[in-house]
């Protein structure tokens, strides 16, 4: 993490957002305070269904009946 001052931050904006890139950028305020640069590009848009995959040999037949047994256990017949 490189941390720079409010003033070395408005000198070299352009630079700072390249770096943030690669690397953790803060920038601190005189007063103590702290900010993060983070580009949003960093944080891609997935599905919370894109998972890997457990790299199991099971056929569509075995989930389903997996399913099945799971929900007669428990009483969920939906």
């Amino acid at each position: 993490m490189k941390v720079y001052t409010y003033s070395e931050a408005r000198e070299k904006l352009s630079s700072l957002l390249e770096e943030s890139k690669t690397e953790e950028v803060v920038i601190k305020r005189r007063r103590g305070d702290m900010y993060a640069i983070v580009p949003q590009y960093a944080r891609p848009h997935r599905s919370p269904f894109d998972v890997p995959g457990l790299g199991k040999s099971i056929s569509r037949q075995e989930i389903l009946e997996a399913i099945a047994e799971s929900r007669e256990r428990t009483g969920s017949h939906h």
